[in-house]
């Protein structure tokens, strides 16, 4: 599909581009060429293609919940100067 220069140039106003005529030309054979794909796309027969509402099976994708041992709170504040009482501290975000 051909676009008119105009339409380009209207475009890529209404997106506040600041195109040279050079890149006018580009994004012009870049969004038609877009558009023949799509143009591609519209003719494939759907006739008989039922209409899909969720094409993927969805599904419970979590894991087990298995219990591990992990480290203790003693253990976990050992490698931090940034404690106080039992808890990690950090900077105040607002």
């Amino acid at each position: 599909m051909e676009l008119d220069t105009e339409l380009v140039k209207n475009i890529a106003k209404v997106a506040r581009l600041n195109l040279t005529n050079l890149e006018i030309g580009k994004l012009k054979k870049d969004l038609s060429d877009v558009l023949e794909a799509f143009s591609k796309i519209e003719e494939v027969n759907t006739e008989n293609v039922k209409m899909s509402i969720q094409p993927v099976k969805l599904g419970n994708a979590l894991r087990e919940d298995v219990p591990k041992k992990c480290l203790t709170q003693e253990q976990s504040l050992s490698q931090t100067k940034n404690k106080q009482g039992g808890y990690f501290v950090g900077p105040k975000s607002v």
